[in-house]
């Protein structure tokens, strides 16, 4: 490194102190404020300024300066973003020294109110093969333009920026693992422990309702139904608190298929979700169901000759009923089910029949197949 360079003691240790500020426990702003303040007055210089780079690296996202009284910085107005010679060394990060800033063929200009600046040295802040901004240094008192050493300074002073912006955006990453930590740690309980307790307690409403006497029946099916919408509101703060792919629900993996199948169907199949869906449905009841879903739309979409078609699954009442509609050329009277879907529906039926349900094939009033698949739930 060219600070290699540097012979002075005084500098060098100045710049060993300047570094140890790092370590001191100061905020990102504060450290970054006395390493300019340090680099200007190692330097002569009477301005100074670090411009962080924003995360797309396309602007500059903080623009910390030294040298400007506040009723100054105020008058100029707002900071700058990286445009002109700034804007050049965000896209060519390297040093460099200019005798007079405007006469630059990048330079943009000043502002109204801004004072005049014409030397200027310009020193991108790098760690490894990372930029994170420059550190800007203008108006050398006493000399035309920046030395060489001036340079190898300020660059020295560079790397210790990038170091304390890195060290802050790793504690930040840090700060965020525990945040997400906590939060999957929270949706998981409510996810294994609250839902399935409220589930619980549903299904216990449920069998007393049904061995009630008729005035106190209905109350206990209001305390069901309001059950049934807690556990809707407690999935909703599961997914908003960010629940990890592993505890994907039966929702979820039902949209994705029928989404997946929409090639095959030719047009959108419309979905429809209700009650306590993935409490309520087993890993066994799952697997059975996502393969009578796959089957029942792709033969709509292989047979059918259908423009419309819909999947509706609702658990309810102790049952888990699946309904896939549609309008195509239905299921003509003396046709078998082989016919209709080969040996697909066939397999569709004893799926049920393993899980002590029923499969019932209607054709609706205005034509086309209604398929009902109906298992019990627990």
């Amino acid at each position: 490194m060219s600070f290699h360079s540097i012979e002075d003691p005084a500098k060098l240790r100045r710049l060993l102190e300047a570094s140890l500020l790092i370590e001191g426990g100061l905020d990102l702003a504060s450290i970054l404020g006395r390493l300019i303040d340090e680099a200007r007055s190692m330097t002569g210089a009477r301005y100074g300024a670090i411009g962080v780079l924003s995360v797309d690296k396309k602007v500059l996202s903080d623009f910390i300066t030294v040298g400007l009284d506040h009723d100054a910085e105020i008058a100029i107005g707002p900071l700058p973003t990286g445009k002109g010679v700034l804007g050049l060394l965000m896209s060519e990060p390297q040093t460099l020294r200019l005798p007079d800033l405007g006469k630059h063929p990048d330079s943009y200009g000043f502002p109204p109110n801004h004072p005049p600046m014409k030397s200027f040295l310009g020193v991108p802040i790098r760690l490894r093969d990372e930029v994170y901004g420059n550190l800007y240094l203008t108006d050398k008192i006493g000399w035309s333009e920046f030395t060489n050493d001036d340079a190898s300074l300020v660059e020295a002073l560079a790397l210790a920026a990038g170091i304390a912006i890195e060290n802050t955006h790793l504690q930040q990453q840090l700060r965020m693992a525990d945040v997400y930590e906590d939060r999957d740690r929270l949706a998981r309980d409510l996810h294994d422990t609250v839902i399935q307790r409220l589930f619980g307690v549903g299904l216990t409403l449920q069998s007393i309702a049904a061995r009630s006497p008729s005035e106190i029946a209905p109350g206990l099916g209001a305390m069901v139904t309001e059950i049934d919408q807690v556990i809707k509101q407690v999935r909703s703060t599961i997914y908003e608190l960010g629940l990890g792919a592993d505890l994907r629900g039966v929702r979820d993996d039902i949209l994705s298929l029928v989404d997946e199948l929409t090639p095959v169907v030719g047009f959108h199949v419309t979905v429809s979700i209700d009650g306590p869906v993935d409490s309520a449905v087993s890993d066994t009841m799952a697997e059975h169901l996502m393969a009578t879903i796959r089957e029942s739309v792709t033969n709509i979409g292989r047979h059918a000759n259908a423009t419309n078609a819909s999947v509706s699954l609702v658990v309810a009442d102790g049952q888990c009923r699946l309904t896939v509609t549609d309008n195509g050329v239905g299921i003509g009277a003396g046709t078998s089910e082989a016919s209709r879907g080969g040996l697909g529906l066939v397999n569709i039926r004893r799926r049920a029949e393993k899980l002590h349900g029923t499969l019932d094939l209607k054709t609706p009033e205005g034509g086309g197949t209604s398929l009902t698949w109906q298992v019990p739930v627990g």
